[in-house]
């Protein structure tokens, strides 16, 4: 059911050499990004229009209108199940605790006396945010977009999902009761490209939003490529990944679940275990079988995940060169089930979010954790990080000095302008200090005139 690759006896690679090494989804965004060009075009020319003619399209219903009546949010609320109800707030109430703590606050530093540069964080003015909805629906989704955007203290919020036919063209009930319950009001039926043109543009009903953020297929990453500069973005996600560094210390049971946990999300997804014990290995393929055969969606998804080339189980000769292998890999979701869990994983370098021992499955993370569950995939976990509260901030810097702090420093500013033969950068110091006699520094004011 699942593919191994040994790695032990030979020392291990380095940098992209192991990294061929590994399994990866095959996530051709360059291709799809000409694909959706000509539908970004459309909603850019047509607006609302391309929205529904697109949605009639990819989802299979007419629309009316793109954006959700008031009263829809309203009523999907009133009807959601109180238990899904109860665990979307603990789910809230956990991120926002998590969020607000990352909110980052006004600090000035003293340069010299006179001289100050302060850093300030500002909120971009408005998101657009998406929740996907093609073979599963994502409240999660909803909850770990808006929260962060809220602590960040963002005023204009908006969020897309999919046209639902079953739904009567709206998205999905569930998604439009996690919207009423964070308090979103502005919520658009639009999927993939469309949605995130929508955003980027602007239309009809719906003002152009200065960032865009979100889980979503390859249609959506090929969008926030093709809007890269324009907007911001938060990532080009791709497929789901799980990645397991265990030991011999670590349960069968637990590890065979949580790769199909995964697994379950897309035919794509990523399963990987990197372990130095042969019979941990063996243990976990046995134990696949049965729990595959006893769950939900396995031959649309679950087999197709694991037995792709994107899933596999690695062998290494020891935790240490499982640290390598996790670290060449960034997987977006780390496990570490060995002995010392906790030791282990402060050794960790590239991961989006990090998982200790046997009591903080990755599922944990998706939903109540606290944490946020929209993190780096394909390997960016090298360089990215996972969203947050400062994906929705923007740091600016605030100079301030007196006249005499700059005479302090003014020669330097001048000897640098002039190192990079940017003369009119120096003038513009020595300009300040025409007729100014204090001033002998070595260098000469330029006349009055």
């Amino acid at each position: 059911m699942i593919s191994r690759i040994d790695l032990r006896g030979d020392a291990l690679p380095e940098g992209p050499a192991l990294r061929d090494l590994l399994p990866r989804a095959d996530f051709d965004v360059s291709a799809a990004l000409e694909k959706v060009r000509p539908i970004c075009e459309a909603v850019h020319h047509r607006g609302d229009a391309a929205l529904i003619d697109f949605a009639e399209k990819f989802d299979g219903v007419r629309l009316d209108q793109v954006k959700v009546p008031a009263e829809a949010l309203e009523k999907a609320l009133a009807e959601l199940d109180p238990a899904v109800r109860a665990a979307l707030e603990e789910s809230i109430r956990r991120a926002r605790l998590v969020h607000r703590e990352q909110r980052r606050t006004t600090h000035t530093t003293q340069v010299v006396a006179g001289g100050s540069v302060t850093e300030k964080w500002v909120p971009v003015d408005r998101v657009g945010l998406y929740a996907p909805g093609g073979r599963s629906v994502y409240p999660s989704s909803v909850i770990m977009n808006v929260v962060p955007a809220q602590e960040a203290g963002v005023e204009s919020i908006a969020l897309a999902s999919p046209a639902q036919a079953e739904f009567g063209g709206l998205p999905h009930p569930t998604i439009l009761a996690a919207c009423a319950l964070l308090g979103v009001d502005e919520v658009y039926a639009a999927g993939g490209a469309t949605a995130v043109a929508m955003f980027a543009y602007g239309t009809e009903s719906c003002p152009p939003a200065n960032m865009v953020t979100g889980p979503g297929n390859i249609w959506v990453a090929a969008a926030k490529r093709y809007f890269t500069g324009k907007i911001g973005i938060d990532a080009e996600a791709g497929p789901t990944e799980i990645a397991v560094l265990a030991d011999a210390t670590a349960d069968p049971v637990h590890v065979a679940s949580d790769l199909i946990s995964q697994a379950e999300h897309d035919p794509l997804a990523a399963a990987v275990l990197v372990t130095d014990s042969v019979e941990l290995a063996d243990a976990v393929e046995k134990e696949l079988e049965p729990q595959v055969a006893a769950t939900k969606h396995i031959e649309d998804r679950i087999v197709p995940a694991l037995k792709g080339r994107q899933s596999a189980i690695v062998l290494v000769d020891g935790v240490d060169e499982g640290l390598k292998v996790v670290d060449a890999y960034g997987a977006e979701h780390l496990e570490i089930q060995t002995a010392d869990a906790a030791a282990v994983a402060d050794r960790v370098r590239n991961a989006g979010a990090i998982f200790i021992g046997p009591w903080a499955p990755v599922s944990l993370g998706d939903y109540a954790a606290g944490s946020n569950h929209v993190l780096p995939t394909g390997g960016c976990a090298c360089h990215s990080s996972g969203l947050s509260v400062q994906s929705f901030l923007r740091g600016i810097h605030i100079v301030d000095y007196t006249k005499d702090a700059l005479a302090e420093v003014a020669q330097h500013v001048i000897t640098l302008a002039e190192a990079e033969d940017l003369p009119a950068h120096g003038a513009a110091i020595k300009a300040r200090f025409v007729g100014d006699e204090q001033m002998s520094r070595g260098w000469k004011v330029p006349e009055s005139k």
